[in-house]
């Protein structure tokens, strides 16, 4: 309730003056105003639940349109398949344009799904069970993504100078298992974000999307491996190794997101593609000269492998973490090493095609 104070009541302090309540007809006056502004926010909500109605059947129907778009196009294509054989050269060229259109078919549909709601995938389902997270406007995916972005390099510094302290400055299991478990949380985290981004449009595929689930399971084994002789053999490697992988992530962050904001304004990426640890055909131009960096991490993680393989053998080996961190690291650079390898080499091959083109 608000008060006003008597001009006639005397004293100098304001907390001494007297106050006396406001008129009712003032109150009976701003009674009236809610109860009209009450009426608008009724009617407001009413509308808004008769167009969220509306948004789910329509969202309904498209998603219902474009399957069913899907499987006669498949049927059709087959059928050109089969007829085509027995064919003037007039039709055959109209079957071939229609199957041209048939193959553009697929990226147009996948940008319709990217504003539909859609089933999580066995892994979404498993850590939010059925929760819708598809975002509907582009301004959402963008925020999303962008936030993903700045997550990924606020952790990747925190954790190059993490890694560094605990390489040369402090000397401590507890503190280790305090690096470890940061790197477990860290890898569970973009996982689970990485799917939604898929969810919402992100191109990312492939080994790279596996390569987090890898390292959250090399990191959660890490993580339990107790502390000994074999554990100090291995630490100051992995620490180490740890500090080079944080710092060129660093670097292909900044030079990554650099080429993508050109691409993207060149029309010759998705809003949605993402930065990742590896290497892409997109990355080829400016990019290069991360590739001795990365093939050196990669060799280092087949390093990492063959030592744990040889301390497994080790008379004084009990721990179960030795040779399953072994196995794990030559998993990361088979991995690793054979996807950049197979972008590099179909980069170079396109390459001499264009250039035979041109000849």
């Amino acid at each position: 309730m608000r008060f006003k104070t008597r001009p006639d009541q005397p004293g100098s302090s304001i907390s001494n003056m007297a106050l006396r309540p406001i008129a009712f007809s003032d109150c009976l006056q701003e009674w009236e105003d809610l109860e009209k502004d009450y009426q608008q926010v009724q009617e407001t909500h009413r509308l808004y639940k008769q167009k969220l109605d509306e948004l789910t059947k329509l969202q309904t129907s498209c998603s219902t349109s474009i399957a069913r778009q899907r499987k006669r196009l498949r049927e059709l294509s087959q059928g050109l398949s089969e007829c085509r054989a027995g064919v003037l050269p007039e039709e055959a060229s109209v079957i071939d344009g229609i199957k041209a259109l048939i193959k553009e078919r697929p990226g147009i549909f996948f940008e319709m799904e990217a504003f539909l709601p859609k089933k999580n995938g066995l892994y979404l389902s498993l850590v939010l069970g059925n929760v819708n997270v598809t975002l509907l406007s582009k301004q959402a995916k963008f925020a999303y993504k962008d936030e993903y972005e700045k997550f990924k390099l606020c952790l990747t510094i925190l954790l190059l100078l993490f890694s560094f302290t605990c390489r040369f400055l402090v000397s401590n299991r507890a503190v280790d298992s305090l690096f470890n478990f940061l790197l477990v949380w860290y890898y569970c985290t973009l996982t689970i974000r990485e799917s939604i981004l898929i969810n919402n449009g992100s191109r990312i595929k492939g080994w790279w999307v596996f390569h987090h689930y890898v390292s959250t399971f090399l990191s959660g084994v890490m993580l339990t491996w107790p502390d000994g002789k074999l554990y100090q053999m291995f630490r100051n490697q992995f620490l180490a190794y740890s500090l080079y992988q944080s710092l060129v992530q660093f670097l292909q962050y900044y030079y990554q997101s650099g080429c993508l904001y050109r691409l993207r304004a060149l029309g010759e990426r998705h809003n949605m593609d993402l930065t990742v640890e590896g290497f892409q055909s997109w990355m080829w131009r400016g990019l290069t000269f991360l590739l001795p960096f990365l093939f050196f991490g990669h060799f280092w993680q087949l390093y990492n492998g063959l030592c744990l393989f040889w301390m497994a053998r080790l008379p004084e080996c009990r721990e179960w973490q030795v040779l399953m961190c072994s196995f794990t690291f030559l998993v990361l650079f088979l991995g690793n090493f054979c996807t950049t390898l197979g972008v590099v080499y179909q980069k170079l091959q396109n390459k001499s095609q264009g250039r035979a083109k041109r000849l």
